[in-house]
């Protein structure tokens, strides 16, 4: 089955084909008496499923928003309208099918930018309808979540039938525009058990990357800041709230530790001028927004008796959190398995709304698959199946 994925949530423009096999996996493990009782993938799909990426062509804003320190909603809807068929003619002509080939397309419908999300869910209909075929529509989270099947190097990746030690899984969801915990029972089941109250933990390294004049995206310059200090000096010390990490609940607060940052500037306007004073400050920065994040995961973990642990998002592609989640997760004594995404499909793209769109198609079998029934919601909240 090839499916045609398309991504404008936000500020990168994506396109991808990739064809979903099911032929030649065998079945991982037998399900037991007990499982065989509930309806979910395990019985479902005895065979595995083979995702082959023919092209994942992303176009990038980064230029475009940098000098605004962040990205301008009607600005991205205009780059989008701009780039997004240049985009669906390279990804074609790289995958080298016929476009008559084409069996689904996978759209994000939200959560959002709305003028964004415009662009790429009326250019999907527009596609559906002049090809007569079916069309889904993507929750961006559920994306997020799917790129753990995905292979670099567009090779082959292999979505096996996830086995009784998979479920439950916590998934740590980090973006520029979302902060969440999300509890996992069974592929398209899910239960959001905490999530940022105010900014979202991305969205904080953009602002205090802006308060200090680093660039934008906030988060990979603050990384490279912090890279740099080899040694803290006392001198220079940088002390720094770690919002909400007390409280018993796995919601999450950023804006607190922003302001944070604000006051410290203020009140240090010659220590600013200290490149080893700015590079202490970043490495408290991104410590603290780490901190937080993984103490409300192993906590969480710990209670639902998680199997797997997922961390996806943009904010998966920093390095510290992905070496310090994963020696923490090493720590538990249940020993779950932990599961990132490749660093190129932790940002935004379009193959991983392809194979979630996918997954939801094949499982759920939905029967609204006009065009005529999707829509675009920048509020979309993550639902089950």
């Amino acid at each position: 089955m090839i499916i045609l994925g398309i991504e404008t949530s936000c500020d990168d423009t994506g396109i991808a084909v990739i064809k979903a096999d099911q032929r030649g996996l065998k079945r991982t493990c037998l399900p037991t008496k007990q499982e065989s009782m509930r309806i979910s993938i395990l019985e479902q799909a005895p065979y595995g499923i083979n995702f082959d990426i023919l092209s994942n062509i992303v176009s990038s804003q980064v230029k475009v928003h940098a000098k605004y320190g962040g990205v301008v909603p009607n600005l991205a809807a205009r780059e989008h309208l701009r780039n997004i068929e240049p985009c669906l003619k390279q990804a074609i002509k790289e995958s080298k099918i016929n476009l008559k080939k084409v069996d689904l397309i996978a759209v994000t419908t939200g959560p959002g930018l709305i003028p964004s999300l415009l662009i790429g869910v009326n250019f999907a209909k527009a596609l559906a309808y002049k090809w007569q075929i079916p069309i889904i529509g993507v929750n961006h989270l559920e994306g997020h979540i799917a790129a753990i099947w995905l292979s670099p190097n567009h090779k082959t990746s292999k979505f096996r039938v996830p086995n009784p030690n998979f479920f439950p899984a916590i998934s740590l969801l980090v973006s520029g525009g979302h902060t969440q915990l999300i509890l996992i029972n069974d592929f398209g089941k899910y239960k959001i058990i905490g999530e940022t109250r105010d900014d979202a933990a991305g969205e904080c390294f953009d602002k205090i990357a802006k308060l200090l004049n680093l660039g934008y995206p906030g988060g990979p310059a603050i990384a490279t800041e912090a890279a740099k200090l080899k040694t803290k000096s006392q001198k220079l010390k940088v002390t720094l709230p770690r919002p909400m990490i007390e409280q018993k609940n796995y919601d999450f607060s950023f804006s607190g530790l922003k302001t944070a940052v604000l006051y410290l500037i203020r009140d240090n306007k010659e220590k600013i001028k200290d490149e080893k004073f700015v590079q202490n400050l970043c490495a408290e920065a991104q410590q603290a927004i780490i901190d937080v994040l993984i103490e409300k995961t192993m906590r969480a973990a710990k209670e639902y008796k998680a199997k797997t642990i997922i961390l996806s998002g943009g904010v998966a592609a920093n390095k510290e959190l992905r070496k310090q989640l994963t020696k923490a997760t090493k720590k538990l004594n249940s020993k779950p398995q932990l599961l990132i995404p490749h660093l190129k499909f932790c940002t935004d793209n379009a193959a991983m709304i392809a194979v979630a769109g996918y997954l939801r198609y094949k499982f759920k079998r939905p029967n609204n698959t006009n065009w005529r029934t999707i829509n675009a919601d920048a509020n979309l909240r993550l639902k089950n199946w």
